[in-house]
């Protein structure tokens, strides 16, 4: 039994439906294959930091492969399996971040200088709180990311945002979700595919 969601704060919401890359399983064909529809949600609360909800509806759980419950730790290579993804960067610098949430519990986030070139001495200030619930034919992942996991930015200024999923069957195939693809192949990184803006809290005043 998992104790009700709290209410969400009076604050902007965005609520964007994702769909699968062409080069997915059934891409073709919406809704032929085991996933109905998958839809993302952001918010920045009144706290700080932020809030990114991702609900699969009218699918065939069964017929997809869904991580376990694990211990919620930094966890390398989730993107090989279902994984929730949100990517941040600010306007106008190459910097940018990338956060994986998986339905396990397990997350990643890692820095990159510039398209793919990742930040080897980066480590997480802090940790996200992750909530993963099923129910027949729906999954929600929500994950609370703190503002010490945030790029730096001060409070009030926006985030560019690009939000996607990998989506793994039973039969060992990947799709790629995301809200644009720009490329010949599945590509969250492409700065293109940043098209979301998420204001950070607003700075309180003195």
């Amino acid at each position: 039994m998992t104790s009700p969601r709290p209410e969400r704060p009076r604050v902007p919401i965005i609520t964007v439906g994702l769909r699968p890359h062409p080069t997915s399983p059934d891409a073709a064909e919406p809704g032929s294959g085991p996933v109905g529809r998958l839809l993302a949600t952001m918010f920045a609360p009144p706290e700080g930091g932020a809030v990114f909800e991702f609900r699969l509806e009218d699918c065939r759980l069964g017929k997809l492969a869904i991580p376990a419950a694990q211990p919620s730790e930094p966890t390398d290579g989730l993107w090989q399996h279902t994984c929730f993804e949100v990517f941040l960067g600010v306007p106008g610098e190459p910097q940018y971040r990338e956060y994986n949430f998986s339905p396990s519990g397990q997350w990643a986030v890692y820095a990159f200088n510039a398209w793919r070139e990742r930040s080897e001495d980066f480590a997480p200030a802090a940790a996200p709180e992750i909530h993963c619930t099923q129910d027949e034919g729906t999954l929600v992942l929500e994950a609370h990311v703190p503002a010490e996991l945030l790029p730096t930015v001060p409070a009030g200024s926006d985030l560019q945002v690009n939000l996607a999923a990998v989506i793994e069957r039973k039969d060992g195939q990947l799709e790629y979700w995301t809200l644009r693809h720009v490329a010949a192949q599945p590509d969250f990184h492409a700065r293109e595919t940043f098209v979301l803006t998420l204001a950070t809290a607003a700075r309180k005043a003195d």
